[in-house]
């Protein structure tokens, strides 16, 4: 499969856990990254399928559930 380089903005500590997986693993960090798209897409799809849920409609309960996360470690972080 052909290889597209890309630009991410992506969260320190998220990019933090992807360095240390990757140096575990004995992987490249791109390794490490498109392992976690590829499950986290197939995670996704799965659920769409079981739900019913258009893909606009997963894309959005997706979006939501990332902000909540997002938010929660922001309170985290805050305190």
């Amino acid at each position: 499969m052909a290889k597209v380089k890309t630009t991410l903005s992506i969260d320190e500590d998220l990019m933090r856990q992807v360095r240390i997986r990757a140096a575990r693993t004995h992987r490249s960090q791109s390794d490490v990254l498109e392992s976690a798209l590829r499950e986290g897409l197939g995670v996704i799809e799965r659920i769409r399928a079981k739900a019913g849920l258009s893909e606009d409609e997963a894309l959005d309960v997706a979006t939501s559930v990332v902000h909540e996360i997002r938010s929660e470690g922001s309170r985290k972080r805050k305190r």
